[in-house]
């Protein structure tokens, strides 16, 4: 029993640490995907698997009835996301059909396979389609998440590009432009979003209103605050570069304070990995050796006597 509990610590061990290296090996991979060229592919004459799950997805998300309200809920949170296009909400809904229906069918395959009984099939049929339709929600969740610390981790050297630019000479506008081409392949994320502020002031559209809308639409809160400083400058016409600098002195601190929050709590979150990875492979090297001897001398004497 203590060998198959220490394999097994072993075994958890091992997978964690591969799922990490894992993970930062595609990170630095999507950077220096990002750096690189993008490699151009011969058109095929027969159409793509790709293009056959869009054509299902949308043909399902199409007939999937939608509430109206959480309809401008899930647009909000598609649009958080980078999800722009006017049918992401029906192609949304179509994943979450055709997924709760695959995963339904594989159930019962699964069920039938093992010869269970119906009422069985019917659970086992009723929980992967739920499985299925709740999938792409948590998905969704997760990206986002990881979108917004994406633009909140390349807002700070942003907000240095638009000081630069702005004492450099060049107006709101072309800053923004700017700004948005300089952090293209370090941070795509706030870069897009700039773009899309660009184009919507190309657009006629009044330059609060598209500040507005950028912050409304990644929903980052530091962010927000940097719309609310542009917006009150080009308001009551003070020094914008005087005011992003002021920004940034600002943002520099709580960075810091967050950073020492985050510093604090590690004592508190260390207690998990030491009662469960180190103190049982230190109970194993010190305790182990004496049990071994105990159950190899002590019960034959038991016996004997």
């Amino acid at each position: 029993m203590l060998l198959l509990a220490t394999l097994l610590v072993f075994v958890l061990v091992a997978v964690l640490t591969i799922l990490t290296g894992v993970q930062f090996w595609a990170r630095s991979a999507r950077s220096l995907d990002r750096l690189g060229v993008e490699p151009r592919y011969a058109e095929s004459v027969l159409p793509s698997a790709g293009l056959l799950w869009q054509e299902l997805v949308r043909w399902a998300g199409a007939f999937l009835p939608v509430s109206p309200r959480e309809a401008p809920l899930l647009k909000r949170r598609l649009a958080r996301a980078g999800f722009r296009h006017p049918s992401a909400a029906a192609y949304f809904r179509g994943v979450q059909a055709v997924l709760a229906l695959c995963l339904a069918a594989a159930g019962i395959l699964a069920a039938w396979e093992f010869y269970l009984p119906l009422n069985t099939v019917a659970v086992i049929a009723a929980g992967a389609g739920l499985a299925g339709y709740i999938l792409p929600a948590q998905y969704l969740g997760v990206y986002l998440r990881r979108r917004k610390r994406s633009i909140q981790r390349g807002l700070p050297n942003a907000l240095d590009l638009m000081v630069v630019c702005v004492e450099s000479g060049l107006g709101l506008d072309q800053t923004i432009v700017q700004v948005a081409n300089e952090l293209r392949s370090a941070f795509p994320d706030i870069a897009d979003e700039f773009t899309v502020v660009n184009l919507e002031l190309r657009a006629g559209k009044r330059r609060a209103d598209a500040l507005h809308d950028l912050g409304e639409r990644t929903g980052v809160e530091d962010l927000k605050k940097l719309v609310a400083v542009l917006v009150q400058a080009d308001r009551f016409g003070t020094g914008i570069a005087q005011s992003l600098r002021g920004h940034a002195d600002y943002m520099r601190s709580m960075a810091q304070q967050r950073a020492e929050e985050k510093a604090a709590k590690i004592a508190v979150k260390l207690v998990f990995p030491i009662f469960f990875c180190i103190l049982p492979s230190l109970f194993v090297v010190t305790i182990g050796p004496v049990i071994v001897k105990l159950v190899r001398d002590l019960i034959p004497m038991i016996e004997n006597m």
